[in-house]
């Protein structure tokens, strides 16, 4: 009798179902519900006029009415001469800031971190925080007058040292574009991408680098055999992450810098994908061969997050799913 009044009385382990949980926890599914709202109106729901790829719509066809094509847009986008160009570009500056970009603001915080005067620590990292704050626009104006070769700071500065003999095109020469388009995202971005690695190092054990200092490891060594090891995880959920965006080369700073497209001497090497789409289907009213070229972006992007996080699980690192 005990031992069955007992039986009664324990907590049963059975699993709530999933719609008893979510009325049980009504206060926190209307907390999330507005951001639910907003990926479904703005992320998914948009995903319907992928239908168009495979069309050819004009201007008032219903959505998802229009006449059936097939494959004939992306046969007519790889065809295209200039789309390859676009892909280049797209694939070089991605890929700069996929190392160079990407690496910078590790080491920026690994060596922030390293700083024992807080009164200059939180200085430096104020001060490399404020860019990102910057719209492109205004980043956009600040290059072009920095650089300027009518007085520019940079190229006076060159002149002044001896560097160059006469000031140097930044900005009417395309083969300068590549690395202005690397050096600006640093600059702007830097110390707002070191934010997750600080926060990262906030939580390595002090004890450690005592231990370390007791067995006589030095200051490099310790930066890189406690730091870095304590984010590497962190570090490689962010690569894949970025992995999965290489083939977005950030829309608003190349149309900043190019004055929505409108410099010519740079299209040759500032054209990417965001642009040529962005031309085909607003300028140029081609809105079917448009959305050709952005499902086969979406779709290569798609396959390289899922193959760098193949990758990281099968080294045994943290991936993301």
């Amino acid at each position: 009798m005990k031992k069955a009044e007992a039986v009664a009385t324990m907590p049963s382990t059975k699993k709530k179902g999933f719609f008893r949980r979510a009325v049980e926890q009504w206060d926190l599914q209307v907390m999330v519900l507005p951001g639910i709202l907003l990926l479904l109106v703005f992320s998914y729901l948009p995903m319907y006029g992928l239908i168009m790829s495979f069309q050819e719509f004009r201007i008032g066809d219903f959505p998802g009415m229009s006449e059936w094509v097939g494959f004939k847009q992306f046969e007519s986008l790889f065809s295209d001469p200039n789309f390859f160009r676009t892909l280049r570009n797209t694939l070089v500056i991605s890929l700069l800031k996929l190392t160079i970009g990407f690496v910078c603001p590790i080491v920026f915080a690994v060596f922030l971190n390293e700083l024992r005067n807080q009164g200059i620590k939180k200085t430096v990292q104020t001060i490399s925080y404020l860019p990102h704050f910057i719209s492109w626009t205004v980043c956009a104006l600040l290059m072009m007058d920095f650089l300027s070769i009518d007085g520019g700071a940079v190229n006076e500065f060159l002149m002044w040292t001896g560097l160059v003999d006469k000031p140097i095109e930044f900005f009417q020469d395309g083969k300068y574009f590549w690395g202005l388009a690397l050096f600006t995202d640093i600059w702007k971005e830097l110390g707002w991408n070191s934010i997750i690695y600080i926060s990262a190092m906030a939580g390595v054990d002090a004890e450690m680098y005592e231990a370390a200092d007791i067995d006589g490891a030095t200051r490099a060594q310790k930066m890189w055999h406690i730091t870095v090891k304590a984010i590497k995880p962190t570090i490689v959920l962010l690569f894949i992450m970025n992995v999965g965006g290489v083939l977005n080369a950030n829309f608003d700073q190349i149309m900043m810098l190019t004055k929505n497209m409108g410099n010519a001497t740079l299209t040759e090497y500032a054209d990417v994908i965001d642009t040529f789409v962005y031309r085909m289907g607003i300028s140029m009213g081609r809105f079917s061969f448009a959305t050709a070229a952005g499902l086969f972006k979406a779709v290569i992007n798609f396959a390289l997050l899922l193959g760098a996080n193949w990758v990281a699980g099968k080294a045994g690192e943290t991936a993301l799913f």
